[in-house]
C-alpha cells in the first residue's frame, strides 16, 4: 500500500512532533545566518508510512532520495524503540552533509524534524562496506550508537533494494560493527567484545576487581553511588544502587536532575552515559538511561548491552538477558565463547522528507 503524500507547515504556537501534525499549509519564515540557512517554520513534504504496515514502493523513495536539488536535504526518519535519528544518505562523500550546528536544528522537536541524532550512511573505508557517522541532537560526535546501527542497516537496505536475511560490515569510531538483518525484520548486531580497562573506557576510576571498574563508589551531590564501568566503544556507567540501597526502583528517578552529573563528573574525562537498572530476575532487566550528548532517550542499545555485562561482573545476571527500556525490550548476549555482545531488536522507518538548510 503506497504512503500518503501530505504538505505540512509548523506554525509557531503549534509546537507538536511533526508526526502528529494533520495536512496544513501556511508561509514560511526564513532564518539565516553565516552558517546555515534554516527554515524556522518549515514547509515538509513527504510521505508518511511504517515500514511493516505501509510502507511506499521501495523504488518511489529510493528515486525520492536520488533528488538532487541545492540547499535541500532529502532524509528518512527511523526508530529502535524510540530512540529516532534522521538517516542521510550520504554514500558519495566522506564529508557529512550538514554541520553539527545544523544538526543541532534539524533534530529541535518544536521547531526542527525532531530526533536524537543525525546519521549518515557513507562509504567504506579499510574494506568496510558503509562507514557511519553520527551528529548528536547536541551537536557532539559519539563514536557509535547501538540502536542508531539497528537503523543504518535497514536504512541500507532500502537504499540498496535488498530483501531478505542481510549482513555487511560498517566502519564507526568504535571500530567495525556487523549487523544482521534477519528474516523477521529485526537487526542482530555483533557489538564487539566490551572495553573493561578504566584508562581505555575512559574512567579515572580506579580498578576494583581484575584489573576492571566493578561496584566502585562514585558520589554525586553527597550520595555514594555503587558503579561499574564498560565501555562498546562508547563509555558507559552503570549503576543498581546506592551504597545503602541497592533495590533500584528506575521509574522514581527524575532523570533530568540527576543525569547531567553523571554525565558530567569529573570522573569521566569524556563525559558518559548512565544506565540506572533494576533486576527483576537473572535473565530479566530494566534500565533507564541518560545518554551523553542526547540526554534521556527512550532507548539505547550500547547502552543496553553495557548492562548486561555489568551485571554479569556483578554476579547479578545470566550471560543471555531481556533489556526493558522506556521504548521497549532488547535481546543481549555476552557469549562467553567469544566474548563478543549480541544485540537484536526492531529498527522502523516512520517517514521521508526533505528541508532546507
Amino acid at each position: 500500500m503506497a504512503g500518503t503524500s501530505i504538505s505540512i507547515a509548523l506554525s509557531n504556537p503549534t509546537r507538536r512532533p511533526l508526526a502528529s501534525l494533520s495536512s496544513r499549509r501556511f508561509s514560511p519564515d526564513f532564518y539565516s545566518s553565516s552558517s546555515v540557512r534554516f527554515l524556522y517554520r518549515p514547509s515538509f513534504r513527504f510521505s508518511t508510512f511504517r515500514m511493516s504496515v505501509e510502507a511506499p514502493e521501495k523504488s518511489q523513495k529510493t528515486s525520492f532520495l536520488d533528488r538532487k536539488e541545492s540547499g535541500v536535504l532529502h532524509f528518512v526518519k527511523y526508530h529502535g524503540l524510540g530512540n529516532d535519528f534522521i538517516l542521510v544518505d550520504n554514500r558519495s562523500s566522506l564529508e557529512p552533509r550538514v554541520t553539527p550546528e545544523q544538526a543541532v536544528k534539524l533534530c529541535d522537536r518544536n521547531f526542527g524534524i525532531g530526533a536524537d541524532g543525525v546519521i549518515f550512511a557513507m562509504p567504506g573505508i579499510n574494506g568496510t562496506d558503509y562507514s557511519m557517522r553520527i551528529f548528536n541532537s547536541d551537536g557532539s560526535e559519539p563514536e557509535m550508537c547501538g540502536n542508531g546501527v539497528r537503523c543504518f542497516a535497514r536504512f541500507v537496505a532500502d537504499l540498496e533494494n535488498l530483501h531478505g536475511t542481510q549482513s555487511f560490515t560498517i566502519h564507526t569510531g568504535a571500530g567495525l560493527i556487523v549487523p544482521e538483518i534477519r528474516e523477521d525484520g529485526k537487526v542482530k548486531v555483533n557489538m564487539g567484545q566490551p572495553i573493561l580497562t578504566a584508562a581505555d573506557i575512559p574512567t579515572k576510576l580506579p580498578d576494583t576487581k581484575n584489573g576492571v571498574v566493578v561496584q566502585e563508589k562514585l558520589v554525586v551531590d553527597g550520595i555514594s553511588w555503587k558503579v561499574t564501568c564498560v565501555s562498546m566503544g562508547n563509555p558507559h556507567c552503570v549503576t543498581f544502587g546506592t551504597e545503602h540501597s541497592e533495590a533500584l526502583q528506575v521509574d522514581d528517578l527524575n532523570l533530568r536532575e540527576i543525569g547531567p552529573r553523571f554525565e558530567h563528573h569529573e570522573m569521566f574525562p569524556s563525559r558518559t552515559n548512565t544506565e540506572f537498572v533494576e533486576v527483576i530476575s537473572r535473565t530479566h532487566l530494566k534500565m533507564r538511561v541518560w545518554e551523553r550528548g542526547a540526554g534521556a532517550t527512550l532507548a539505547c542499545g550500547t547502552g543496553a548491552c553495557a548492562v548486561v555485562v555489568a551485571a554479569v561482573l556483578e554476579g547479578r545476571a545470566e550471560r543471555s538477558c531481556t533489556v526493558d527500556l522506556p521504548g521497549g525490550p532488547l535481546e543481549i548476549e555476552w557469549s562467553e565463547e567469544d566474548n563478543l555482545v549480541y544485540m537484536t531488536g526492531p529498527a522502523e522507518a516512520v517517514f521521508y522528507g526533505s528541508i532546507p538548510i
